[in-house]
């Protein structure tokens, strides 16, 4: 993917600048015109002119903020009131101020007669190509309602995922916090103290004593060096994941990690069937369906798989067949994906297999929680006990020399 800098007229003929993301020039002039605007001149972006981001997180708003929005769009759409109605009543209501002021603006292109879908999509990163494409195939099918209650139902259970993962690292992280506080405490204000009880003393120290006290001095001395030796090796992981290679090699370490990778792999097949089962029901292609799917897996190797299914079932070929092919999905969905081609229930089986993979994260999150926990401690016992012992030795060695 390469980030394109834009001019572009919009329908009201004001001129509009920006970038965008996609894989060709070409690309970006047709996102541009699915978007309404007409461009005048695209350019990939250089160093020098790069969008420079500072946030932290990602852009848009939070996939609980997107459930809560689209379960009420949903309820007052099956109550009888209208679209722009609809989305009147839920600007006023939402309290992101993103969400709202994105809610405010498709509410007046849905008045100017442009789609639900086409007034969503101009709203960039806010709301997920996911949602924008199911609107979509409402649109088309006549069943808006139940579109948009599907995708509330699929922000919903990655809401409830996310927050699983999220809940079971918050102790551990506690932990390891609490652990690095511990060492740098004890090496900058405890060893000192008890090293100038030594430094009249002609005793040789013992070598674990040594190479605690030149830690400690290192600590006090060049304490900077170390934020930015922590600063550099963040930055050259993000700068090394930003480019294709390496992220191939970071999410391939990320599925083969011991007990983490079962988690990854578990994730990521249970947003993929779900994604698929929603966008199946909704009447979407399956072609459409896979590419849509691709574009929501978090790990690049799901992502490249799916692509690859994407073109053999293009060319005829089998859906759970491409799956297997890709050596990255678990036996069990593979062949759950054939039974449901068999008997023409495939979306009903993807559901199952969301399920099943729902339970099988949750599990393995808490297998994850519990064998972290005691693993941590037991790392803050030896690390803090071979300081003790750095500490102690010099004065065991002292006394028995007087003894």
């Amino acid at each position: 993917m390469e980030t394109f800098s834009y001019t572009a007229v919009g329908a009201d003929g004001k001129e509009k600048k920006g970038s965008i993301v996609a894989e060709t020039r070409e690309d970006a002039a047709r996102s541009l015109k699915d978007q309404g605007l007409l461009p005048m001149s695209i350019g990939k972006q250089s160093a020098l002119d790069k969008d420079i981001n500072f946030s932290f997180g990602k852009k848009g708003v939070k996939v609980r903020d997107l459930s809560v929005f689209c379960r009420q769009f949903s309820s007052i759409i099956k109550a009888g009131v209208n679209v722009i109605n609809a989305l009147s009543m839920m600007s006023e209501q939402t309290e992101n101020k993103k969400l709202k002021a994105a809610i405010k603006n498709v509410q007046s292109n849905v008045e100017k007669g442009e789609t639900l879908s086409s007034a969503m999509r101009s709203e960039g990163d806010i709301f997920p190509s996911l949602l924008v494409s199911m609107v979509a195939a409402g649109e088309a099918s006549g069943s808006l309602e139940t579109a948009i209650e599907r995708m509330a139902i699929q922000f919903e259970k990655d809401a409830k995922i996310s927050g699983m993962v999220k809940k079971a690292m918050i102790y551990p992280i506690i932990l390891i916090v609490v652990m690095i506080g511990v060492v740098i405490a004890m090496m900058m204000f405890v060893i000192p103290n008890f090293m100038d009880m030594f430094e009249g003393l002609d005793a040789e120290m013992p070598f674990m004593t040594v190479m605690v006290i030149n830690m400690s001095n290192f600590i006090l001395d060049r304490w900077w060096l170390l934020i930015l030796i922590v600063v550099g090796i963040v930055f050259a992981y993000k700068s090394y994941y930003k480019t294709d290679a390496g992220r191939h090699v970071i999410d391939r370490i990320k599925i083969k990690i011991p007990v983490f990778g079962v988690l990854t792999v578990k994730t990521a097949c249970a947003r993929f069937s779900r994604i698929m089962s929603t966008l199946l029901s909704a009447g979407m292609p399956m072609i459409s369906a896979i590419e849509i799917a691709a574009g929501t897996m978090d790990n690049v190797l799901f992502k490249d798989a799916l692509q690859k299914v994407r073109s053999g079932v293009a060319l005829g070929m089998g859906f759970s067949q491409q799956i297997g092919v890709t050596r990255l999905f678990p036996a069990m969905l593979v062949h759950m994906v054939g039974i449901g081609e068999e008997t023409g229930n495939i979306e009903d089986m993807l559901t199952n297999v969301a399920n099943y993979y729902d339970e099988e994260v949750e599990l393995a999150t808490q297998s994850v929680t519990a064998l972290m926990e005691p693993m941590i401690i037991i790392v803050m016992a030896v690390v803090v006990g071979a300081l003790v012992l750095a500490i102690y030795q010099p004065m065991i060695t002292l006394y028995s020399t007087l003894g």
